[in-house]
């Protein structure tokens, strides 16, 4: 491919991030309560004042990842907007009085009264990407500090004792490991390692070895399928939760491995990472009539029992997209960027608002847009801002390299 190609690649992603940034900017503050507003209708109006935490702490990072790392984005009202998402989540998010003091609930009125609880571990861990991402742009010790605080206790839910997270163990429930929980706790080690020595990192080497070998079970029937549940022994679970797939969850876990594996210098890993958790995904979700990622499959071909299962949503393609251009900088396989341009075709063709801004979220198989919101419950000021700004680092290596 020209270099003529990936530069236009990399200008799409460099302007397409500056009008992400500005929508978010200019629609989701809370000036009177601080936090971010995320129901955000396709225009930018707030159709509901309710503020989600695991989205607070995702736009705390996301702002804070680009104040630090990109200079046309080093603004002191970026870095404002980050301190008052900070200051918001510290003050409102953890609910000492749900049995333990780093719980956080999982939604909160406008003014920052709980509202709703889960019994997972998603809102925690947005807190502490959220506290330690900022903590690097204030050098505030103490709220680095309590990021490694609460990541201890996740580590405990995950791996000592879950009744903590108030899931009380019944008759017939079979013990279930989700892919996204190593997923997500490697995604803190990587935060909380990233550019740091000592102690502190030699403690999460071994989160991290765990988090792989969990996550590699997930590869099942003789590396075929990546199944999105097994069980605690790492074997393919009974009926339909068992049989599922989410092809986008398997893409994002093919880079986070390949990541890991580049950092560790595990040649093995970083293939697994391309073949199993990027290929496999790909070539059994890819719809091969209409384009684009189907969001749920049943590894044998029955009708999955989600709703949803045959639309196409934004974050599989964000999660393809980082996933395939990161295989291709490391490998050079022509095939590897062709997948990449093959997603970035359906993926700007679709989700783009060249009207409004941002990105739609929710199509029909079809490739039309359903929901026409740009932020609700599900889908705030990350996974698009994330996607743009991680390809475009990408490209900017590759062509750095390519011109040098």
């Amino acid at each position: 491919m020209s270099i003529e190609k990936l530069q236009q690649y990399r200008e799409q992603m460099r302007t397409e991030l500056d009008k992400v940034v500005d929508f978010w900017q200019k629609y989701s503050h809370d000036t009177q309560y601080g936090g971010f507003f995320t129901c955000i209708g396709k225009d930018g109006k707030i159709y509901d004042e309710l503020k989600y935490v695991w989205l607070q702490g995702r736009q705390v990072w996301m702002y804070c990842r680009l104040y630090r790392t990109m200079e046309r984005f080093n603004k002191p009202e970026i870095l404002e907007a980050a301190k008052s998402g900070g200051a918001f989540l510290r003050r409102f998010a953890r609910i000492p009085n749900s049995g333990s003091p780093w719980k956080c609930a999982f939604c909160l009125t406008r003014d920052g009264k709980a509202l709703k609880v889960q019994r997972t571990i998603f809102s925690e861990c947005f807190y502490v990407m959220a506290m330690d991402e900022l903590a690097r742009v204030t050098g505030d010790q103490d709220m680095q500090a309590e990021a490694a605080q609460m990541m201890d206790q996740l580590v405990h839910w995950v791996r000592v004792d879950p009744s903590g997270l108030g899931r009380p163990q019944l008759s017939g429930d079979t013990p279930v490991c989700s892919m996204a929980v190593p997923m997500m706790l490697l995604c803190l080690v990587q935060q909380l390692t990233e550019g740091r020595s000592g102690e502190e990192v030699d403690k999460y080497r071994e989160v991290g070895g765990w988090c792989v070998k969990q996550i590699l079970q997930h590869l099942q029937r003789g590396g075929t399928a990546i199944l999105e549940s097994v069980s605690s022994e790492g074997k393919e679970l009974p009926g339909c939760q068992g049989r599922l797939q989410n092809p986008g969850h398997a893409l994002e876990a093919g880079w986070f491995l390949l990541q890991y594996g580049l950092e560790n210098g595990d040649q093995e890993l970083q293939r697994t990472a391309v073949d199993k958790f990027m290929e496999v995904p790909f070539l059994t979700g890819w719809d091969k009539e209409h384009g684009g990622l189907l969001y749920f499959l049943d590894v044998d071909g029955y009708c999955p029992t989600q709703l949803e299962w045959s639309m196409k949503l934004w974050w599989p393609h964000c999660e393809a997209l980082i996933a395939y251009l990161m295989a291709y900088s490391h490998t050079k396989e022509p095939a590897l960027l062709e997948r990449f341009s093959q997603v970035y075709d359906y993926t700007f063709s679709h989700f783009s608002d060249a009207e409004n801004g941002e990105w739609f979220g929710y199509l029909t198989q079809q490739g039309k847009v359903t929901l026409d919101f740009k932020g609700g419950p599900f889908k705030g000021f990350f996974h698009v801002p994330r996607c743009l700004y991680m390809c475009e680092k990408i490209l900017d290596s590759i062509l750095n390299k390519q011109e040098s």
